[in-house]
């Protein structure tokens, strides 16, 4: 005949695993990965760029940069300028902000949001994924 093993001992021992998870995590927030700022696509930005009510196309190049190529109706402030020049960037209207790859503008959407602005949006990847023809001068 088989013999039974007592499975208390292993049933106790799984009601304590299972409180001491529940313990650790309801001791243990999770973390809040809230940025302040999206991203978007160059696809998704001419989309919304047809729209009634357009976003502000902020380039936070450098002139030199923004001279070479930029795109049509974008407004250049440098990074650099970006935070003593708030009062050029309107807090009612969605933001994106533009540069070469998306690291500068990242940078800057994540400043913007610090600084209160709600509608902030990166163009992910930068002028470098516009699709477009990018316009040259100032």
């Amino acid at each position: 005949m088989i013999k039974l093993v007592n499975r208390y001992p292993v049933l106790i021992l799984i009601i304590l695993i299972a409180l001491l998870l529940a313990w650790g995590c309801a001791n243990n927030p999770p973390l809040e990965t809230k940025t302040g700022y999206g991203t978007i696509t160059a696809t998704d930005l001419q989309i919304l760029l047809a729209e009634d009510n357009p976003p502000l196309l902020l380039d936070v190049r450098e002139p030199h940069e923004y001279t070479a190529g930029h795109i049509p109706g974008s407004v250049l402030i440098p990074m650099g300028e970006v935070l003593s020049r708030l009062s050029e960037i309107p807090r009612d209207q969605t933001v994106v902000v533009v540069c070469r790859s998306g690291n500068r503008s990242g940078q800057v959407a994540e400043k913007l949001a610090e600084q209160g602005y709600t509608n902030v949006l990166n163009l992910q990847g930068g002028v470098l994924d516009w699709p477009k023809p990018l316009q040259p001068g100032p």
